[in-house]
This record gives C-alpha cells, structure tokens and sequence, in this order.
C-alpha cells in the first residue's frame, strides 16, 4: 500500500507496476469480504431469592422482569413476572449481534407503578468471557446497579512530551493531552447525550485539570482539543541534559472522564479512562483508542445479598472468508446423499463426531436445503434408521439424526405455514385467557370444571379444525419428505396397515404442531413465554393433538392414558370423524396429488414492532415529528400504525420499494435509523436498538431485493435547506453519493447464508479433530483386521458399515479442513494493531 500511495496518477504506472497494484488491490477486497459474525442464544430461566429494591415496592410485592444489553443498550426484555422474589422468567432469546461490544449485561428490574423501573442487580460478563459459560446453565450471583459503573465507548487519545523554554530560559518538558474523537457514547433516556470530556494530569500533590467544549446530540463527539501540563519539578529546569525524573513520571497519570451536560441537573459520568504517563519513557509521542471503564477502575464496595439469575448462553464468533474460500467443504458436503452407504458420507460423519448433535445438524440442513440436497440426504439416512426399527409403533421416536434433520427442516421451512395455521387461533387462546383446568387436584376454589371443560373443548376443536384444514398451505418440500417417509416405512413394515400414517403424523403432529401449541414463544408464535394458566391450557390442548394425531395411524385405546381424569374429555372426541379427518390430511401433505394454489395466501406477517418514524415532507424536519408508530412488514406490504392493532395510517406495497439503507446519525442526530426508499417519499425510521435496526435492515432488503427499478446508489444523510447533508449535492432527484448495499440472501423464506454455514461446520470439523482421529484409527483397524469386530468402547459411538468408503471420506475431510485453515491463517495475519479503533487498548476491567 506503501507504494501505490506514491503515486496519484494510477495510469503513470508500467505493466510490471500495474500487475502488482492488481493484485494488491485485489488483495484487499478480498479481505474486505471477511465479515465477523457475532450470534447469541441462550434462555433466561429464572431468579432466586431477590433483594429489596429502594423504593416503595414491598418485596413480597415485586414484580419483576429481565433485559438483556450490549454495554448499555437494551437489546430484549422478558415479560413482567408478577409477585415473586424467585420467578421462573423460561424466556429464549436469539439474535444476530451487528457491532463490536466489550459487555453483555442481564439486569432485573422491579415494575414501578406510579414511578420508574428500579434495578434490583445484573448480572455482567465481558465478551472475553463468555466462552467460559457457553453452552451451559449457570447460576449467576446479582451484582448491584452502579451508575458510575455503567459505561460504554471509546476514546482516541494522543499524549506528546514537548521541550520548552521557561520564562528564565531554562529547558523543560510539558506534557501535550490532545482528545480527538470518542466513538459509541451510550443514549441518555433514548436520545443522544451532550458529551464533553475532562482532561486531568493526576499526581502527587496536583490538581490540573482542563475541559473540553460540550458536543451537542451524538455519540460520536468529535473534540480535537489540545491541552497542555507541567510535569517536571522547576528545580529539574536548569539541569543541561533535561530527562523526567523518574519519581515524577512513575507517579503521574493522565486521567480523561467523559461526561454528558444536564445543564440544571447534575452531570451524567459516561466514563473514564487512566493513561500513565511513563508510558512516554521509551517513546516522546503516543497515540491510541482506550475504552472507557466504571469510575475507579470498578472498585466495589461489599453490598447485600441481591439473590442469583439462571441463565444459559451460547455465544457464537465467526469469521466468514470469501465464498470461493468454502467450494471444497460444500462439495464435499453436498456430495452426502449420493455416498454409498449414507454413513460412511461428510455429513453422516459429522453428526456422528460432534457432542451435541443438534450443533452440527443445523448447519448441515441449512446447507443441503439451500442447493436442493436435502430431501434425497434425509431419505437414506431415514432409511438407515429404519432397518434398526423392530417396532413399527416405536417408528421415528428417538432423537436421532433422520428426526433431528427433520425437525431442523420443519423449522425454517415451515415458519410461515405455522404463522398461517396457528397463529390466529394461538393468539385468541392467550387473549381471551379462560380456565381450561380439569385436573381436581389442580381446581382452585370456585371453578367450575364443566365450563373448564366445555372451554377447552372449543380450543381444542379451534387448533384441530385449523391443521387439518391447512394441508394446501403446507410447503412443498415438507410434502416431499413426508412422501420419501411414508414409502419407506409401507417397505419396511409391509404388513401393517397404519404404519404409513405414523410415519408422517410422528412428525407433523407431535414434533410440529404440538410443540408450537405447547411453546408458541419458541416459534415466534407469541413474543413472550405465555403466563402460567395460559401455558397449562397449551399444555392441555397439546396433549390431545397429539392424542388425535396419533389416533388416524395407531387406533389408541383410551386405556393407554395416563392421566386418568383425561379420560372422559378424551373420549368426547373418540369418534370415527376424527380418525377420517386425521388420516384425509395425512394423506393430502404425503400423497403424489400436486395441490394447485389458490393464489390468494394470506400475507405472512415477517416482522413488526415498535419504531420512532418520520417521513419527508416540504416543511422543515425537525424533532417533533418524530413520532411512535407500529411497523408492520408482511409480504405482500409495509405498513405503519398508531399502535398495534390498529388500522394503517400508511401502507407500502413492497414491491415499490427502492433501496433500504442505514442513516448516518448526523441526519437527524439519532442513533440506528434507516432509510425506506419507495415510489412516492422516504420514510425515515428509527429502531430501538442495533439488534432490531440490523433486523429490519436485513428483512426488508431481502423482501424488496428482487424488486424492478433498485437504486444503485443512496444518499446516507437527509436533504434540509436545500441540499443533502451528506455530498451538498442540491438536486433533490439525483443519483445518490454512496452505493447500495447488495443483499446476498435469494431465499426469503429460507433466509440462509451458504459461507456462515459453512464456516460453522468447519469450526465444528476443528474442535472436534480428535474424534475424526478416532473414527480414522477405527475404520483401519475394521479394514485390516478380518476376525470378529472387538471395538474399542469409543470406536462403538460411531455408525462404520464400510471402513473403506467413511476412511476415504475422512482423509478428504482432512484436506478440506487443512485448506480451508490455510486460508484462515493467511488472514489472521493482518490483525488489527492493538490500541487501533478495531482493537482498543482495555484498562483494567470491572
């Protein structure tokens, strides 16, 4: 870079010259393509023992609930638990993480009533970290809510020794503190702060200390400000060789506190940071990005007991190369269903390897179902798994690889199908909330368990009514697995008549639909986990699909129940029009006949939530017309409502939109905006938060992505006083100054990123390198030796039918993987120099 840097006319360059820049260039656009992945998932489980929380709340009162947040942005709240000081919160959560961050925090809060919300402790772990936990229920002891603990951001610093002369003539040395910039402040009650920093030179017996001018409304101040300070005794001055004395500069510190101006009301701390100036010793000038720490480096007092959160995580980093990076590891991958036999192929091997299965079985579906794979992979390893079924009545009930990759299908494929069929009816169950209890040891005092009956008889009637009736929704593919299932049970167990239906209805009925009866939260059926009245009345009506689904294919007897007070509401349904109606679906979603469809779908609802939206307008933008809306996206149209549930005040047709970019948050000093870029007007939108900023970004560019007159180009700020901020261009029709952002995802509905998956299946290949070893070793010894097979206990956790073909399979597993970290380690070698914006100096931690 050095020596194209030299030049300004890239035409002056001969052909030797020109190749070299090529391939420099192309070098780092290569490298811009790698991204850095960032996922979390994990569940918030519950609390223990609470604390008091100042404030009027009486403990056996507190109603609490969680949030999580990325330093200090909140990024997912849990319902309000009412009453208890040890709730059971069963919350999930899943998102993409979209920006560096140094903490994730869990914070518990008690519900205010005629107040705000009080802290009742968090729980902290700093991203270093959270590969200790990761995977694993920990308990978490709650840690008290400091303000002056609460920071986040980053500050680029420059600190300079300078020789002077004194006013006698004397030589001296000052030191130069110059504040540049500070990047990511957090928001003070949603908004922007007012930033300004103190610059302090700490010691003994000083006391300097200078301020910078405030910066109003960003998170990304830009101060460059220069002050000076004496840091030599006068009595060092007249010495010819001047150096800092050393008991001066081991004891002196620089110390930078930002702060956020309240101007009638006391100043906010945003954070500190501590730069000793011996650092200078070796080096007159040094320059670098610090994050911000708590207030005395986190010194903690010893506080109360606040009791303790449950919670699982599972932090995820990948760094994604360049597709062409992943061709051999996919073609190896894909190549699975056509390798004789199935067990002995990639992606058999390496569900076989990994601990937890369902770790290496997502990435695997998601893959084959991207290029088409999937359907003849899942029918030879089903037909694997059904050659060890003796029982055709204990057909696809384990958790095995064939109903792992089938249950992971039905999961991606099917989410708009269940929205369509459940939803509605799922909604108007946890709404209406009435009593559906019949067991009499669970009634409380004054139920009635007639009524209670008769009400979870209509449910029940409501849910089974909407499957059955849904087989022209169910999607293609899932009806291709279901016919590949249904064929080869009928050829395994050829005499018995019903096993063509359990087949299918183990699958569709009780790990498809009962589950998301039973968890609707989990499938992004309800946003929060249902209360616990609600969740027992899933729970009810879950069973008895089940129950039905299973009576189509098996003919249970009422005899076989559990519960014994089930018995009577079981047999209201013990009729033959159920069993018709069961095996009339069955057959519609696993039978040759192609549907024909209406064509008349209903809109599947992708996402919604609540924003803060302004749109263009001739008058002059300003803050107030910002205002609280209820975005709403289906597929067919973008529409924004008062609140939710009410009727649109404005409707996009998706196909009109042109470009959908982030905003620069100068446009309108606010944080995660974007832009909706359609036929009439922008409409600019601001998120709560980055996690749903990057959401919205994501879905509704793959929604649109497809759509006739895309913008090529954007512009990242706002027009206002007759130009765009961003370039001054004054045409308000022009092309933009800043190009779009292509987006990769074809398939809405799948919604999969073909490198990410195959960047995680290498990461699993990797951790569990030894386990392939194993499988290896064990495959020759098989191979060599002809006697009867005496395996070594661990060589038995893996399914070998052919040594040589699983033998040849994982020598070409080992040179992708040796490859692929080739490419891996020719990258790592650019990494970001620490104390750089990407990799900023970390003080001591709290």
């Amino acid at each position: 870079s050095a020596f194209i840097n030299g030049y300004d006319d890239k035409t002056a360059l001969n052909a030797p010259e020109q190749q070299q820049h090529s391939a420099l260039t192309m070098a780092e656009e290569d490298d811009a393509r790698i991204r850095i992945l960032q996922s979390l998932r994990g569940k918030i489980c519950e609390a223990k023992n609470l604390g008091s929380v100042s404030g009027p709340n009486r403990q056996k009162d507190l109603c609490t609930f969680c949030t999580i947040s990325l330093d200090q942005e909140e990024v997912f709240r849990t319902k309000v638990f009412d009453k208890s000081v040890s709730p059971f919160y069963g919350e999930d959560f899943y998102f993409e993480i979209p920006r560096p961050f140094q903490c994730l925090s869990f914070y518990v809060y008690a519900k205010g009533v005629f107040q705000r919300d009080l802290p009742v402790g968090k729980v902290s772990i700093r991203k270093d970290d959270l590969c200790k936990y990761s995977g694993k229920e920990n308990w978490f002891s709650l840690q008290p809510v400091d303000p002056n603990s609460e920071v986040q951001g980053k500050v680029h610093l420059e600190m300079r020794l300078n020789e002077v002369i004194t006013e006698n003539g004397s030589t001296g040395q000052q030191l130069l503190v110059r504040i540049i910039e500070c990047k990511d402040l957090p928001l003070i009650s949603g908004q922007n702060c007012d930033p300004y920093a103190t610059v302090s030179l700490v010691g003994p017996a000083r006391s300097d200390q200078k301020k910078t001018k405030v910066k109003k409304k960003t998170s990304n101040p830009q101060f460059e400000e220069t002050f000076f300070f004496e840091v030599t005794r006068s009595s060092s001055y007249s010495k010819k060789d001047f150096k800092v004395e050393e008991e001066d500069i081991e004891k002196l510190e620089i110390k930078v506190d930002l702060w956020n101006n309240e101007n009638l009301a006391q100043d906010v701390f945003l954070g500190e940071m501590r730069v000793p100036v011996k650092i200078l010793k070796d080096d007159h000038m040094h320059k670098a990005w610090y994050l911000l720490q708590p207030k005395g480096n986190g010194s903690k007092s010893k506080s109360e007991d606040l009791g303790s959160l449950r919670l699982k995580l599972t932090y995820i980093e990948d760094t994604v190369l360049p597709s062409a990076c992943y061709t051999s590891i996919c073609n190896l991958l894909l190549k699975s269903p056509d390798v004789k036999p199935i067990s002995a192929s990639a992606a058999h091997i390496l569900g076989d390897i990994c601990r937890e299965r369902h770790e290496a079985v997502l990435p695997t579906v998601r893959l084959l179902l991207y290029h088409n794979r999937f359907v003849p992979f899942v029918s030879a390893v089903a037909a694997l798994e059904l050659e060890n079924t003796q029982e055709a009545n204990t057909i696809f009930r384990g958790n095995s690889l064939a109903t792992r990759c089938i249950d992971d299908m039905m999961k991606i494929v099917g989410k708009s199908y269940l929205a369509v069929t459940l939803k509605p009816v799922i909604d108007e169950i946890c709404e209406s909330n009435k009593m559906c209890e019949i067991d009499p040891i669970k009634l409380k005092e004054g139920d009635n368990v007639e009524v209670n009956k008769e009400n979870l008889q209509v449910y029940v009637q409501k849910v089974f009514s909407s499957i059955t009736q849904s087989s022209s929704n169910c999607p293609p593919l899932m009806c291709d697995v279901f016919r590949s299932l249904r064929h080869l049970a009928c050829k395994r167990f050829a005499g018995d008549p019903h096993v063509q239906y359990s087949a299918v209805s183990s699958f569709v009925f009780l790990r498809f639909f009962a589950v998301a009866v039973l968890s609707p939260h989990s499938f992004q059926l309800r946003s929060h986990h249902p209360d616990p009245e609600i969740s027992r009345t899933l729970t009810l009506i879950s069973k008895t699909i089940q129950t039905l689904g299973s009576w189509g294919s098996l003919s249970k007897k009422l005899s076989s129940f559990k519960e014994s007070y089930m018995y009577d509401f079981y047999r209201s349904f013990q009729e033959e029009k159920y069993i018709e109606k069961v095996k009339k679906f069955l057959d519609e979603i696993s039978s040759n006949v192609n549907k024909e469809s209406s064509g008349l779908e209903d809109a599947v609802v992708l996402k919604e939530g609540e924003v803060q939206k302004r749109t263009e307008t001739k008058r002059k933008i300003v803050k107030k017309h910002f205002k609280k809306r209820w975005l709403l996206l289906t597929t067919r149209e973008l529409s924004y409502h008062k609140c939710k549930g009410k009727e649109a005040l404005c409707t996009i047709d998706v196909k009109t939109i042109r470009a959908v970019e982030k905003l620069d948050e100068s446009a309108f000093n606010r944080k995660n905006m974007f832009q909706v870029v359609h036929n009439e007007k922008p409409l600019y939108v601001q998120a709560g938060n980055c996690v749903e900023a990057s959401e919205w970004l994501e879905i509704l560019g793959q929604v649109s992505r497809c759509n006739e007159g895309r913008l090529a180009t954007f512009h990242p700020s706002n027009y206002t006083n007759g130009a765009w901020q961003c370039c001054k261009s004054q045409s308000t029709n022009g092309p933009g100054c800043k190009p779009c952002t292509t987006t990769m995802l074809a398939n809405l509905q799948l919604d999969i990123d073909c490198d990410r998956e195959a960047e995680r299946i290498f990461s699993l290949l990797s951790s569990n390198e030894a386990k392939l070893q194993n499988m290896e070793d064990a495959c020759a010894s098989m191979a060599v030796y002809q006697g009867p097979q005496r395996e070594q206990e661990e060589y038995s956790k893996f399914t070998i039918q052919e040594p040589k073909e699983t033998f040849q399979t994982l020598k070409q597993l080992r040179n992708v993987m040796e490859e692929l970290q080739r490419q891996h380690n020719s990258r790592n070698n650019i990494t970001a120099q620490y104390g750089s914006l990407d990799n900023p100096i970390v003080g001591k931690t709290c």
